[in-house]
């Protein structure tokens, strides 16, 4: 592996989180004078801002919109260092300084994916960038992703949580946030018991297994620089169909057993979910005249799946 060191441990990927040096400090893009150069041509889309003076049970999700820090993006690069200001920017590898970077990540993913004996290679990959002041908090959120995680410049505390505890979050609250469905985490001060800690400096990685709840606090001297990769294995995207099934069937007032704790029903509830995305596709090609015999179908299978799944 070229960006990865040899200290990576495929026998935790998924399950716990862990920690491994990178190569690659001192590269390029990520120094701050090519991302002040970069991040002001990037669309709208791409660059979400606002203020780090965040608490760690604030939505996360909406704090650029609920917790805007007044200024430009031009503004807030210069002023990192007082303004308190946090920076995130998707998918940095569309500009051409992380094309490089982006494919050697890649190909260290698959290595590490191929130790861990996972099948299959890494789904719908994003990279992300972080910029932040000191001191500035993320507040305590799941990534609907797996997510390896490198610092760059500044130091970090990042607390990760177990995947599927539910003294950490309720089942029914983690499947709405995999579905986008409206509700959030909550934080409590007591949780952090449950978490591991990690004091996080340039040329550490961290790995954060699949929806692992964290929070993050970063130092109190420099401006921290990270960026992240994230993807989904098909094992993700089988516990993220089965936890949108999930989440429908709770919406229709059931009481399905929370995903995480059984591969067979997981995979019975994923299958159920497919198959019933499937028909829905082709009851639209068939148009009104075969709607109804695929809508009768579809209703079957979604009932017996239904009924068949529930605690």
């Amino acid at each position: 592996m070229t960006c990865f060191a040899d200290d990576v441990r495929p026998d935790l990927f998924d399950r716990e989180p862990f920690m491994f040096k990178h190569r690659l400090l001192g590269h390029p893009a990520l120094e701050m004078s090519n991302l002040a150069r970069m991040i002001p041509t990037l669309p709208d889309w791409q660059v979400h801002y606002s203020s780090g003076k965040l608490k760690r049970g604030d939505n996360f999700e909406t704090a650029h919109h609920d917790h805007a820090n007044g200024m430009s993006i031009e503004e807030t690069i210069d002023t990192l260092k007082t303004s308190n200001s946090y920076i995130m920017i998707r998918e940095p590898d569309r500009d051409g300084s992380f094309h490089p970077l982006y494919r050697e990540l890649m190909k260290d993913v698959r290595g590490v994916l191929d130790a861990a004996g996972t099948s299959g290679q890494p789904n719908d990959p994003k990279m992300y960038l972080f910029i932040s002041s000191p001191d500035s908090v993320t507040p305590f959120h799941i990534d609907r992703y797996t997510n390896f995680l490198m610092q760059f410049q500044g130091s970090k505390q990042i607390s990760v949580f177990p995947q599927w505890d539910p003294a950490v979050m309720n089942a029914d609250v983690r499947e709405s946030l995999v579905a986008y469905s409206g509700k959030r985490p909550l934080w409590r001060p007591e949780m952090d018991a449950l978490a591991t800690t990690y004091d996080f400096q340039p040329g550490d990685t961290l790995h954060i297994p699949f929806v692992a709840g964290h929070h993050v606090r970063n130092g109190p001297s420099e401006v921290s620089i990270s960026l992240s990769l994230f993807f989904k294995t098909d094992e993700n995207l089988l516990l993220t169909d089965a936890m949108v099934l999930n989440d429908h069937l709770r919406r229709l007032k059931l009481n399905p057993a929370g995903v995480g704790a059984s591969r067979w029903r997981d995979a019975a509830k994923a299958g159920v979910w497919r198959t019933g995305k499937q028909l829905n596709t082709r009851m639209r090609n068939l148009g009104a005249a075969g709607a109804v015999g695929a809508l009768g179908a579809a209703s079957a299978i979604g009932t017996l799946g239904a009924l068949a799944l529930i605690d």
